[in-house]
């Protein structure tokens, strides 16, 4: 299977960056061909512009939006990563999300409604927010997340989401909470993609 995985953290001694290494290692250990997109080390331009539109309208992909949609058509498994930032996406793959799942790539309408272009697709989330989890299940924010990237991004694409993985109260946990955090994504990692 070739697993493409969206990464998106600016800092390489983050939680993130070790369950991006977790995700990977869990990956290839299971036969995945696996490609990582980390949006901070390309520099990833996140902005949407109206030439970005333009270009795409007259059938001119711009060619740093056509390289990622190169890698997510080239996927059998996408696998997003990245921390909750005031209950969302960071600015820089959340302007991923603008610019490179486009009208006419990832999506379109018809007569029925919305096309979902990306069906076959896999996808799996793992996220990681500093306010302690029982906090964000009781407020409903924990679902709403699900629901916002799993339905809003991934299923609106036909993307078919087999998992989401939320870690709370990061940066207050003692060295045991994270080692079993690291343990939950191996573990579900290859549950998902064995």
């Amino acid at each position: 299977m070739k697993h493409l995985v969206i990464y998106a953290h600016p800092h390489a001694e983050s939680l993130n960056h070790s369950i991006l290494e977790t995700t990977v290692r869990a990956l290839k250990n299971n036969g995945h061909e696996v490609i990582v997109r980390d949006l901070y080390a390309l520099d990833f331009q996140p902005v949407l512009k109206p030439e970005d539109t333009a270009s795409m309208k007259a059938g001119q992909i711009p060619q740093d939006i056509k390289t990622e949609q190169d890698y997510i058509t080239e996927a059998d498994a996408i696998t997003l990563i990245y921390p909750i930032w005031w209950t969302g996406l960071p600015a820089i793959l959340k302007g991923y999300i603008d610019r490179v799942f486009s009208y006419g790539f990832a999506y379109a309408y018809g007569e029925e409604g919305v096309v979902k272009m990306l069906t076959g697709k896999k996808g799996f989330i793992i996220n990681t927010h500093g306010t302690p989890k029982p906090y964000y299940d009781q407020i409903g924010m924990t679902e709403a997340l699900k629901t916002t990237s799993d339905t809003g991004i991934f299923d609106f694409v036909g993307i078919e989401s087999v998992g989401h993985l939320l870690f709370g109260g990061v940066g207050h946990l003692d060295e045991e909470a994270y080692k079993q955090m690291l343990q939950d994504v191996e573990e579900a990692v290859a549950s998902h993609f064995s």
